[in-house]
């Protein structure tokens, strides 16, 4: 997956932009050509492209279905006149409805945003294997796990559905089972997975000495119990355009977990920019009494989104959702 532009869900925002504003308007098949040539100029890792499948005028703007390769478009949109791109945009009415309408269901499903301090706190990482924005938090994140050791319990779960198509669920499988069968090299394996310049799972596998007779035990049955494969194959299982990933449901239910990352701390959804310094700041903030460790210096750089080393110019909080 080399689109940084992912998780996007179509918004009312016509009152921002108005068809009637625009000067020079171009064609549907002209913004559909620009808008694959500027991300796969701007936005793709190199080796990788996009494709322009359809679009339409929508409130405004173009509605753009792009494809990464994957079994699900995802939807952009931009300007009639071709000059503004958006990569995301988010339906503001549903989001206060669905947020007021949770909180009137279940008092406990308001938002929070205070942390609960703890002895030795415990953080839940909801991600998919291979969106960019998942795969910078855990780049950011390993350091911290490193630097507090088992003073902290870390968990590393996915969620409950899966956007970049069948080889996610797969790797959500083994990456599943390689905290399972043997916990103490899963980091090891992660770190290899998410800075290797396209996830080389077979070659991270090997480099951790996974146990692979344990794992292909473990994935194929794993994989029958919550229906992985069945449900990826069965439209009628999935959750909107996505298949479901059921293995962490309950929780995804508990936290309401809406995207790649969601970041729980002591069971509360917290967000943190993603460098490592950054993220090391808010976990210790969860402890009683804060151990020598938080005071280490980690990098305050926030990493590259997606595959690879390096670092991002932006710290925003994007997600997959």
């Amino acid at each position: 997956m080399g689109l940084l532009a992912v998780g996007m869900v179509y918004a009312k925002i016509s009152p921002l932009i108005k068809k009637e504003s625009i000067k020079n308007p171009v064609t549907i098949e002209q913004a559909k050509i620009k808008a694959e040539t500027f991300i796969n100029e701007n936005l793709m890792q190199p080796g990788t492209k996009i494709t322009i499948k359809e679009a339409e005028e929508k409130n405004g703007l173009y509605k753009i279905a792009v494809n990464n390769g994957g079994t699900a478009d995802i939807d952009t949109y931009i300007s009639t006149d071709g000059k503004i791109f958006f990569p995301q945009a988010i339906d503001i009415e549903k989001l206060e409805n669905d947020k007021k309408n949770a909180a009137q269901t279940d008092p406990s499903a308001a938002p929070k945003t205070e942390l609960v301090k703890s002895d030795k706190p415990q953080i839940e990482l909801f991600v998919m294997s291979h969106c960019p924005y998942g795969t910078q938090i855990e780049k950011g994140i390993l350091p911290v796990a490193d630097t507090l050791g088992n003073k902290i319990n870390l968990d590393i779960k996915f969620t409950d559905y899966a956007m970049h198509g069948e080889k996610e669920l797969q790797e959500e499988l083994s990456q599943y089972c390689i905290k399972t069968n043997e916990p103490a090299k899963f980091n090891s394996y992660l770190k290899c997975f998410i800075e290797s310049a396209a996830g080389d799972s077979a070659g991270c596998l090997a480099k951790a000495n996974i146990n692979k007779t344990k794992l292909t035990t473990c994935v194929a049955a794993t994989d029958k119990k919550f229906k992985v494969t069945a449900n990826f194959a069965d439209k009628t299982t999935w959750k909107g355009n996505f298949p479901a990933f059921d293995i962490y449901k309950e929780d995804n239910a508990k936290y309401g977990v809406g995207g790649s990352p969601t970041l729980v701390i002591n069971g509360v959804t917290i967000n943190s920019e993603r460098d490592s310094a950054s993220l090391l700041k808010t976990i210790c903030s969860a402890f009683n009494a804060p151990p020598k460790e938080c005071d280490t210096a980690l990098s305050t750089a926030a990493p590259a989104p997606g595959f690879g080393t390096g670092a991002s110019a932006s710290n925003a909080n994007a997600t997959c959702n």
